[in-house]
């Protein structure tokens, strides 16, 4: 659903905006929706990268990983046995 918002452009956004929407056959609308969806990507994809490099080494000074790693690999192990014996048991 769309909802109707009023910005205010400078008069050389809005003439650029309209020859991109003559060369395109887009509307002014539709240009400015993707260039929002482009602009909200990159914040979002910038946004993981940095929260990646504040949790980098986050667990360096642990000592337990490698038990911890082996658990939720059995965990996965188990619930993939449970996964693919489902159908058997139920009579597929």
């Amino acid at each position: 659903m769309m909802e109707r918002t009023q910005i205010y452009l400078r008069r050389d956004q809005r003439e650029a905006l309209k020859a991109m929407a003559e060369r395109t056959g887009q509307s002014l609308s539709e240009i400015i929706r993707a260039a929002i969806d482009a602009y909200v990507a990159d914040y979002w994809v910038e946004d993981r990268q940095e929260l990646m490099h504040r949790a980098a080494g986050m667990w360096a000074d642990r000592e337990d990983l490698p038990e911890f790693f082996e658990e939720l690999r059995r965990e996965g192990d188990r619930n993939l046995t449970d996964e693919l014996a489902e159908p058997l048991l139920a009579g597929h």
